[in-house]
């Protein structure tokens, strides 16, 4: 269940709107409340200010009204650019990356903040009232005019309000044009994978070998989708439940379908846990970063591979990504790549996931943009580079064998792409990529 809130918490906080709509219920939770301070007398307190000039009731209305129009005039400028800015950074980055733009926290707090002042100034500018105004129902001729209304202390906080728009206005101005800088991106990306990282494997320096799995009843699938979370808290509650051991089959970001097994059962009967065990898996038609580090790293392949595309041709933006790639290479070459599903209770865990391998990392991020950067001078040369940095932290020798065959294979391409002074000049890096690896295979 804690799994469950966590994960319609991120997916929550992944809406467009989810903000927007929270700051308008607050903002309206803020006016009611202004307006109720004011009918109090609470406002009278401002009567002691000389430089603070009280509104008349016209003046009052006509300010909230230039407010209330102004601001949804701003939001719906604010949700315009931000649709061209995301139709821009797909077109030219990648599709996929359609959610991290949507998910922007500036983008989402600067229309959050317009759209709140808005519904502020409309329900304010509602309990305006002038002096010759009448009680609603009232017959003309026996009506009596009731005295004038202005909230004075809700005015003042409508200023205030104006004044964060203007900032936020300027802020949002800045950070649309920055956001979809290709270095941004891919810095958004690189930091969150490595995040990512540090979450799924906190423990460094130890490489243990997975817990293997136990054969038992498969339990296949019912839906077909991308396996975007598994509870392993209540796969592991419902496992000790019955007495049994749960062998994963699938890990995150995996795509089943119908009669595929999820994991394979040891003491207990499946029929007696199918409908809780399958409840532990969420399914959708895209695939997510939450539990899924290989989700990031094919994002910045993606942008890698068509910042290498004969149609783009820009080598600088491939190193960028091949640079971040890396960063995140020694970094899960430095940990246990066992995934700690049962926390202070691990040696006895019930649920055994589908084990991790470095080897299958290394091959999805450098081994996947590999044949591109083949035919890219500069690109291979950093690529290499990269992959001798990306070593010098891992202290394993399996691993370390790992990133030099990439290096050998990039190697072994590039001699059948490059020619002439390119591949003389290539030449030299290999060289130097092999006495780097011997030099960190000696240390």
């Amino acid at each position: 269940m804690t799994a469950e809130i966590r994960w319609f918490w991120a997916r929550l906080n992944a809406n467009y709107w989810f903000y927007p709509a929270l700051f308008s219920i607050l903002a309206a939770v803020l006016a009611l409340t202004m307006i109720w301070l004011d009918r109090a007398g609470y406002a009278e307190a401002l009567n002691d200010f000389e430089w603070l000039v009280t509104s008349r009731p016209k003046g009052a209305a006509d300010i909230l009204t230039v407010m209330a129009g102004s601001m949804i005039g701003v939001a719906s400028t604010v949700f315009s650019i931000t649709l061209v800015a995301v139709t821009y950074a797909s077109g030219n980055y990648g599709p996929r990356l359609l959610t991290n733009f949507l998910e922007d926290r500036g983008n989402q707090l600067s229309l959050a903040t317009f759209i709140s002042s808005f519904v502020y100034a409309l329900i304010v500018l509602r309990s305006v009232r002038t002096e010759d105004e009448t009680p609603t129902g009232a017959v003309e001729a026996t009506a009596t005019a009731l005295p004038g209304f202005v909230p004075q202390l809700s005015l003042l906080v409508a200023y205030l309000l104006l004044a964060i728009c203007v900032a936020v206005l300027v802020f949002f101005l800045n950070h649309v044009p920055s956001s979809i800088q290709i270095n941004t991106v891919l810095e958004s990306i690189g930091r969150r994978l490595l995040a990512g990282i540090r979450e799924t494997y906190p423990v460094e320096d130890d490489f243990r070998d997975a817990v293997e799995a136990v054969e038992g009843t498969p339990l296949t699938a019912r839906d077909s989708g991308y396996v975007q979370m598994i509870d392993f808290q209540d796969l592991e509650k419902i496992a000790r439940d019955c007495g049994a051991t749960f062998s994963l089959k699938v890990r995150t970001g995996d795509f089943i379908h119908r009669e595929l097994p999820l994991l394979e059962i040891d003491g207990c009967e499946p029929d007696a846990v199918q409908d809780r065990v399958r409840e532990c898996f969420t399914l959708g038609a895209t695939r997510t970063p939450e539990q899924d580090p290989q989700f990031l790293i094919d994002e910045l392949v993606e942008i890698g591979l068509r910042a290498l595309s004969p149609g783009i041709n820009d080598p600088f933006t491939a190193i960028t990504t091949l640079h971040w790639l890396g960063a995140a290479t020694a970094e899960i070459g430095r940990r246990d790549l066992r995934k700690d599903v049962c926390g202070e209770d691990a040696e006895n865990c019930p649920v055994i996931p589908l084990p991790d391998n470095f080897e299958h990392y290394v091959k999805r991020g450098f081994g996947s943009i590999r044949s591109a950067v083949a035919s890219s001078p500069t690109a291979a040369e950093v690529m290499l580079t990269t992959i001798a940095n990306a070593a010098k932290p891992i202290r394993d020798e399996r691993r370390q064998s790992a990133l030099k065959d990439q290096g050998r294979m990039l190697a072994e391409q590039a001699r059948l792409t490059l020619v002439g002074p390119d591949l003389e000049k290539f030449e030299e890096y290999a060289r130097e990529f092999d006495r780097q690896f011997w030099s960190i295979a000696s240390g």
